[in-house]
């Protein structure tokens, strides 16, 4: 056996390009040098410790490359191109920095080095053939003999050590600037410096980042500073009150409220609230519909010096139960035909209060503004999210926080006296705190806007022209459904100037979309946590972007954004790390729950006394100072703009008698949109629908899978774990239609056509008594069904004929 053939074998199977960022403003094509000193005492103690530890000088050199490397990739394995002490051509190397300390890292990579050069003489170009060989392109060569060489095409930087001394760049200006490249040549000097200082420090413990850097990045790239008002947000919307108590507040269907009315009605149940004992940061569930009364509960908490907590009535009574007793809640504001589940709920909650809202107005309490002082560190509201270990965690959020976070809607936004803002989100999502509340702040007018309207998409659209909405926030997923109504059926809308979609990633071909659709409407992208007061950073659109993605943009006013490694220490401009929030946005933590809280929030290392909240995502700074999305980082996805944590769906299905086994991943859809999709193993397959009611009496709907599937046993790694890889493939696929029942009347074929578009198969996969919603059908897609049908059948025709052959009874009728 060839043991050179077998090396390079496996050093080019192994794969091998390492991408450094992207960081220029002016894309020229072209090739620049820059050059470096390395400081002599800095060399001299390399070389000494090259000669203690009986290792190459170059060896030194190229560990410290490849710690930079690392850095810019955020890869702790890397490749690069290097130049042997002979000259010729690069060879591939591939180099790891996982090694704890300098000196470890250093022998590691002599090794490497030692084993390359023992190999350099065979013809890489024999093994060209072979199919399972690529030969890896270099972005980065190192050159430690500074011969130089020619830039190949895939070639971004050449690092070479030229005799003279020093370091020498040479970079593709269609992919670096200047400042970028002298940046990476001080990331080399750095590195340098600190194996020359302390050769036994843990090196990812240290930063390459020089002080000017760091700088920039902490205070450069923050929002503006801006001093908040010294009042609350009720205090502000009181305000506007005794400016214009005549004005429309809010208005819901038929019904509509004043200034002076809903500040009245407000006062009323802040003071009942009071007469039950109700304390500072004592927490109040909100448990209505979406409704004038539901706006007058959660300004009434605020004003008592409460805590808001939004619940959902249709919410099944356990997980009710679970948030009421994790908040230690004593109160509840409900209303009538809103009790069912809350019923049974406190029915194991013998401590907690119910309280009508009809009620408390009939006690006859005073309407005048209740004067108790609220401090802007005190907790405003607690929202539920989804958990990872099979409970829900309640993000705690205060008064400052919630009112920047509103007050930078409303600026970019450009959210006007006199302007709608129609309140679409669900109680459980953070975008119905803004969306309550935000107009009020300016004497302007909410618009809300019931579940029913919102997912029948034209009967929306008539909402908002006939409502004169200014502004609009939904998922981008609805923002596709929306949109597409609007160009099947052409409306003005001359109120609207802002949308803005949020919840989820915005893909760039929807925003092209809308701006060929709607050149005169802004969309604001907008990024954040729950657990940072919702959206902290926008991004302002009066233009599809140029670039492959859109950005998330830049931090509102009052906040800083790191990109950070895992020690959250700021990771090179333009190189991918965790995002990070620090500043007013940033929640007090999950409420009775600190372990979960300290691994998500903790002191600010780079500001002394705030907090940081880590997020699960990565991004990296673009060089125009906005931020860009690259992805989540562990078992979170988001799904209808909700933060879901599979292990949560994973562990309620596990509870279901007669599953052994159970996993679930997100699957994507012929429109792009995310679904769950559902495996589990058993000693016999469960109908979805069964398994689907068992979800439902401990989840909410939007955290059911759309399907499910079983399987004997659960594909496994090599490891041992469930391999989600093969399960995400599996979920992709689709049968045939069951027993060969295919669609046999024009109206099932009418319906299988369109329920193969929206659902993305194909049509002979769609049987007659196929049920829509096990499928993959969701809410949304429903709506998509009834555009594409021209309205012959409603989202609820849907959900009460979802099996085929009964809708297409009802079709036919009609």
């Amino acid at each position: 056996m060839d043991v050179s053939a077998e090396f390079w074998r496996g050093v080019l199977n192994a794969g091998g390009l390492t991408a450094i960022p992207r960081w220029t403003l002016d894309p020229t094509p072209g090739i620049a040098e820059h050059h470096s000193a390395i400081p002599d005492d800095v060399t001299t103690a390399l070389r000494r410790r090259a000669n203690e530890w009986a290792v190459s000088w170059e060896s030194v050199l190229l560990a410290a490359h490849a710690k930079v490397l690392a850095a810019l990739s955020g890869e702790p394995d890397v490749a690069t191109g290097y130049v042997p002490a002979t000259g010729g051509r690069p060879l591939p190397c591939r180099l790891t920095t996982e090694p704890g300390s300098w000196r470890e890292m250093v022998r590691d990579t002599h090794r490497a080095e030692s084993e390359l050069l023992s190999h350099k003489d065979f013809p890489l170009d024999e093994l060209g053939g072979e199919s399972s060989t690529t030969r890896p392109p270099f972005e980065v060569v190192f050159d430690p003999t500074g011969i130089g060489g020619d830039l190949a095409e895939e070639t971004v930087l050449w690092v070479e050590l030229p005799p003279e001394g020093g370091l020498r760049l040479r970079y593709r200006t269609d992919v670096l600037d200047a400042d970028s490249a002298a940046r990476i040549a001080g990331y080399h000097r750095s590195a340098l410096a600190l194996i020359a200082a302390d050769p036994d420090a843990e090196h990812r413990r240290q930063s390459l980042l020089s002080d000017e850097e760091l700088r920039f990045q902490l205070d450069g790239l923050a929002g503006p500073r801006r001093e908040l008002p010294d009042r609350r947000v009720h205090e502000l919307f009181e305000e506007r009150v005794r400016m214009h108590p005549d004005a429309i507040a809010a208005v819901h269907g038929e019904r509509q409220w004043t200034y002076r009315e809903l500040n009245a009605r407000a006062n009323q149940l802040g003071r009942a609230l009071l007469a039950r004992g109700l304390r500072r940061e004592g927490v109040v569930a909100v448990v209505t519909e979406r409704n004038l009364d539901w706006m007058a509960s959660v300004l009434g908490i605020f004003k008592a010096g409460g805590v808001y907590l939004p619940i959902e009535p249709h919410f099944p009574a356990g997980r009710i139960a679970t948030a009421l007793s994790l908040a230690e809640c004593g109160l509840v504001l409900t209303e009538r035909g809103s009790t069912a589940t809350l019923d049974a709920a406190l029915a194991t909650l013998p401590g907690v209060r119910k309280v009508r809202v009809d009620t408390a107005y009939e006690e006859n309490h005073a309407d005048g503004d209740l004067g108790v002082e609220v401090a802007p560190d005190q907790l405003a509201y607690i929202l539920f999210t989804s958990g990872s270990t099979g409970t829900p965690k309640g993000a705690m959020c205060e008064h400052a926080g919630m009112l920047n976070h509103i007050r930078a809607k409303i600026a970019d936004l450009e959210i006007g006296e006199g302007e709608v803002v129609p309140q679409t989100g669900p109680q459980c999502f953070d975008i119905s705190v803004w969306q309550l509340v935000a107009a009020l702040l300016v004497g302007g007018r909410t618009l809300l806007v019931e579940q029913e309207t919102v997912l029948d998409v034209e009967r929306f659209v008539d909402t908002i022209v006939d409502g004169r909405a200014s502004v609009l926030q939904v998922v981008p997923s609805y923002l596709d459904v929306f949109l597409s109504c609007l160009e099947r059926r052409p409306r003005e809308l001359p109120d609207l100037h802002t949308v803005s979609p949020t919840g989820d990633f915005l893909k760039r071909e929807l925003v092209h979309r809308w701006f060929a659709a709607q050149p005169g409407i802004k969309l604001v992208n907008t990024y954040g946590l729950t657990e940072t007061s919702d959206d902290a950073v926008h991004e302002v659109m009066d233009r599809a972007p140029d670039r492959d993605r859109v950005p998330l943009g830049r931090p509102i006013a009052n906040v800083h954004v790191y990109v950070v490694d895992e020690n959250l220490s700021p990771v090179p401009l333009g190189a991918p790390g965790v995002i990070v929030f620090s500043g007013v946005c940033v929640g007090r933590g999950y409420v009775n729950d600190p372990e979960r809280s300290r691994a998500v929030f903790m002191a600010d290392p780079h500001r002394e006394g705030r907090r940081v909240c880590r997020s699960g995502d990565y991004g990296r700074w673009q060089p125009d100072g906005k931020l860009e999305f690259l992805g989540r980082r562990d078992n979170q996805v988001k799904i209808s703009g909700f933060r879901i944590e599979i292990g949560e769906v994973e562990n309620a299905l596990a509870r279901v008698p007669g599953v052994r086994d159970a996993a679930v991943v997100v699957a994507e859809r012929a429109d792009r949109s995310s679904c769950l999709v559902a495996f589990h193993s058993g000693r016999q397959p469960l109908a979805a629908d069964e398994l689907r009611g068992r979800l439902a009496e401990s989840l909410p709907g939007y955290m059911v899978p759309t399907a499910f599937h079983w399987l004997e046993s659960l594909p496994l790694t090599p490891n041992g774990k469930i391999d989600r890889t093969a399960l995400t493939a599996l979920a992709g696929r689709d049968g045939t239609a069951e027993n060969g029942q295919g669609p046999s009347t024009p109206a099932e074929k009418r319906l299988a056509a369109a329920w193969a578009e929206v659902l993305g198969v194909r049509t002979d996969q769609i049987g007659r008594r196929d049920h829509f919603f096990d499928r993959g059908g969701t809410s949304l897609s429903a709506v998509r069904l009834a555009i594409a049908l021209d309205r012959a059948v409603s989202p609820a025709d849907l959900v009460s004929h979802p099996i085929l052959a009964d809708l297409a009874e009802l079709l036919a009728s009609s």
